[in-house]
């Protein structure tokens, strides 16, 4: 009997993969990894943190992901107990399970305190980052210091495996972005439609971006082609959302599901997001939208010493302004957002253009670099096991 519980710890040791996601983002990469692993390997067991998406599919969250959504340093700083408390919490998870691999996606201060300390603790399984940090943006230097830490990165934007490559980093390799299957490209930009708000995921964004949106969609309502307007919402901040939206002189929908989610992008006029990963998935849509900030002063002076001309996803992949970048230091203008939506919706040359971006910004992720063509993150994964 004691044989047999050796070979079953050794097996379940031998058959695991943590997975931690910070955010909403990486939270539906984590959700379309788990499947695929499954997939592939039905006697996976998986465990780590993630948020309504990797619930879906099967995981049983440490602990809140709402815990790490944190954007700028105020944010960090308020929580910073509560965030080392929640790595130590991972940590000490990982070492207990011993699963063959870990995966970090995204969170990108939280993943690399986890990782420095799993290696400092004698964890000898695989560490990968999943989504690269911008090291191409800022911070050049940090990208060979990864190299002690994570064993592999999986990027979701075509450029980076050189980048890292050029700067002394980690072995990278391009594997795409869930939204691609997610999200088709649109067959048509509709005539009329409603307008898509994206006031971001984290409870710091949603407070300073949601008012500023209120004031632009009541500028907007009796445009003769807005059909009202739609907030995409995680399930964790719908209803946050849904009470401060009451307040609004212009009704609004709050839609959480991702079928109404899915509806919501093929039917919508426009959209104005707040930058993310949410940019991308409406460029790979083919959705019309206009990309808008309010950055809070340490922010601002990272911003500063960026060596990217853009902040914009769409905008990075192209190497030019696809979508027009509207941004703002400390407090938002509405005025200034809704005269440039008034100035996307009305000029069908604008649309057309924007389309035709985002078709080649589509064609290029969906094979990749010619020097780092798209592969598949599960097979890299499973091949650290």
């Amino acid at each position: 009997m004691p044989q047999v519980s050796r070979f079953s710890a050794l097996r379940r040791k031998m058959t695991s993969v943590f997975i931690l996601a910070g955010e909403a983002s990486g939270d539906r990469i984590g959700a379309n990894l788990m499947a695929g692993l499954r997939r592939a390997r039905p006697d996976l067991s998986i465990s780590g943190v993630g948020g309504d998406a990797m619930e879906g599919e099967g995981l049983s969250s440490l602990f809140s992901i709402e815990d790490l959504a944190v954007m700028g340093y105020r944010d960090v700083i308020v929580r910073l107990p509560l965030l080392l408390w929640r790595a130590r919490q991972v940590v000490m998870a990982v070492l207990r399970q011993r699963p063959s691999v870990v995966v970090l996606i995204d969170a990108q201060v939280f993943s690399k305190v986890v990782a420095r300390s799993l290696r400092r603790r004698g964890y000898r399984g695989a560490i990968i980052l999943y989504v690269a940090p911008a090291v191409w943006a800022w911070g050049a230097d940090r990208a060979r210091k990864l190299s002690g830490i994570f064993d592999e990165v999986l990027s979701v934007l075509p450029f980076e495996p050189e980048a890292m490559r050029r700067l002394g980093g980690p072995q990278t390799a391009y594997v795409g972005h869930p939204a691609l299957a997610r999200y088709p490209m649109r067959s048509a930009q509709p005539a009329a439609g409603p307008v898509l708000l994206l006031p971001g995921s984290r409870r710091g964004e949603i407070a300073r971006h949601l008012p500023m949106m209120a004031q632009v969609a009541q500028r907007l309502a009796a445009h003769p082609s807005v059909a009202g307007f739609i907030i995409l919402s995680t399930p964790s901040q719908a209803a946050r959302i849904s009470r401060m939206v009451t307040q609004w002189p212009t009704p609004v929908s709050v839609l959480v599901t991702p079928q109404d989610r899915a509806s919501a992008i093929e039917r919508a006029l426009a959209a104005i997001a707040v930058s993310g990963t949410v940019t991308l998935e409406l460029a790979l849509a083919g959705v019309p939208h206009i990309l808008t900030y309010v950055a809070e002063g340490a922010q601002v002076r990272m911003f500063k010493k960026a060596t990217t001309r853009f902040i914009g996803l769409p905008n990075i992949i192209a190497g030019k302004q696809a979508i027009p970048e509207i941004l703002f230091a400390h407090k938002g203008e509405p005025a200034k957002l809704a005269d440039a939506a008034f100035a996307l919706i009305d000029a069908p040359l604008a649309l057309a253009t924007q389309a035709g971006e985002f078709r080649q910004i589509r064609a290029l992720m969906e094979k990749g670099a010619p020097e780092a063509p798209l592969q598949d993150p599960v097979e890299i994964i499973l091949a650290h096991i």
